[in-house]
């Protein structure tokens, strides 16, 4: 998730509001890897359940009710040379519990594009604070985007 996390950091999971509230796009989220449950990894929500995300030359499109011409998500948290690339595919349908997820890292990252939708039984929680290092702390707010 380089820039925004790096290893090592000490993070405040939320592990309760899910249970709550669904996922939402753009949090920051903790889960178990699909393939070794052992293991976590932390990723950005970019596609919610019965959405269709395209990944293409010009970005990520997303396809919902709302939008079912597709719309183009700007990602305001992203350095603007960073470019998003399809890896095995470049389209997914997100079944009723499924989620697209991305990692910031887009060049180096193991996320959605490799291992496909992450199932909400997976995820853990999401991300609301940094408490270490110091020079870091940081308090991740909901992100909004402009569909």
């Amino acid at each position: 998730m380089e820039p925004n996390f790096y290893d090592h950091e000490y993070l405040i999971i939320d592990e309760i509001s899910y249970r709550l509230n669904k996922p939402q796009r753009g949090d920051i989220i903790v889960f178990r890897y699909i393939r070794n449950p052992k293991d976590f990894y932390i990723k950005r929500i970019i596609g919610l359940p019965g959405e269709k995300v395209e990944l293409k030359d010009d970005g990520i499109h997303i396809y919902n009710e709302n939008n079912p011409s597709g719309v183009i998500l700007g990602e305001p948290y992203l350095p603007d040379s960073v470019k998003t690339i399809a890896l095995n595919k470049d389209s997914f349908s997100l079944k009723n519990d499924e989620y697209f997820v991305l990692g910031d890292n887009r060049f180096s990252s193991k996320d959605s594009r490799s291992f496909g939708p992450v199932n909400k039984s997976f995820i853990i929680g999401k991300v609301l604070v940094r408490g270490w290092p110091f020079t870091r702390i940081n308090y991740f707010e909901e992100q909004k985007y402009n569909f």
